[in-house]
């Protein structure tokens, strides 16, 4: 697939920086891989985590309104069932919280996409993220005098190497919550900065666009809601 992809990515724009607005939609990115369906697959599980965030924000008010990509407009305000595949619970502890029952459900499934579709990049992916999640959990647990244990996912799957300290600090040292995303997000711009050279016109190259644009998107999208927020 290396001839199309170089197709694709060279008809792609560049992605300059983080907070340069988005030269294209998510959703568009899509439509553009379309004839490789690999990389299609693996770009719609990563895009996925974006959606799952949106769900998030809208169903405990912290947003009125965005456009999914993966999932459908009813899925994200909780009107019509997510996907089987997140439907899974693994834990029915009384302990564990709905929302990281299902960002377990989702790590694992995307981490059988990228063994499914060879991509090592959505592997590398998962691994950052999961350990990004749970050295937070236990960051605010420990915070909060609260059992850190209750608040980890999908464990197996973190990055071995992945320490995230120093972005954790800059994270506790933020003004605000938003401030305190926009941190996170930095910090998942710069690893996947430090690790696109791997690849070389492979469908890991184009999860690696997916992923940058998701976070250019979620850039865009937090700045809007901190000028709002600024406007009361």
């Amino acid at each position: 697939m290396s001839g199309t992809n170089y197709y694709i990515l060279s008809a792609l724009p560049s992605l300059d920086a983080l907070t340069t607005p988005p030269p294209i939609e998510c959703g568009e990115l899509l439509d553009k891989v379309e004839s490789n369906p690999s990389a299609l697959a693996a770009l719609r599980a990563l895009l996925l985590s974006d959606d799952l965030m949106i769900r998030q924000a809208i169903l405990t008010g912290e947003l009125e309104t965005a456009e999914p990509v993966v999932l459908s407009a009813a899925q994200i305000r909780d009107e019509e069932p997510l996907p089987m595949y997140l439907q899974i619970v693994t834990d029915v502890s009384a302990t564990r919280l709905p929302e990281d029952i299902l960002w377990s459900a989702y790590f694992f499934w995307v981490d059988k996409v990228a063994y499914k579709e060879g991509n090592n990049f959505l592997k590398a992916w998962v691994g950052f993220e999961v350990a990004l999640r749970n050295q937070l959990a236990q960051l605010r647990a420990k915070t909060l005098n609260l059992e850190a244990a209750d608040f980890i996912v999908a464990e197996e799957l973190a990055g071995v190497n992945v320490d995230c300290s120093g972005l954790l600090a800059e994270w506790s040292a933020a003004a605000d919550p938003l401030t305190g995303l926009d941190v996170l997000d930095r910090g998942r711009w710069n690893w996947i900065t430090e690790n696109e050279a791997w690849f070389s016109f492979k469908n890991d190259e184009l999860a690696v666009y997916g992923a940058k644009l998701m976070l250019m998107q979620r850039h865009q999208r937090l700045t809007q809601r901190t000028a709002v927020a600024g406007s009361h």
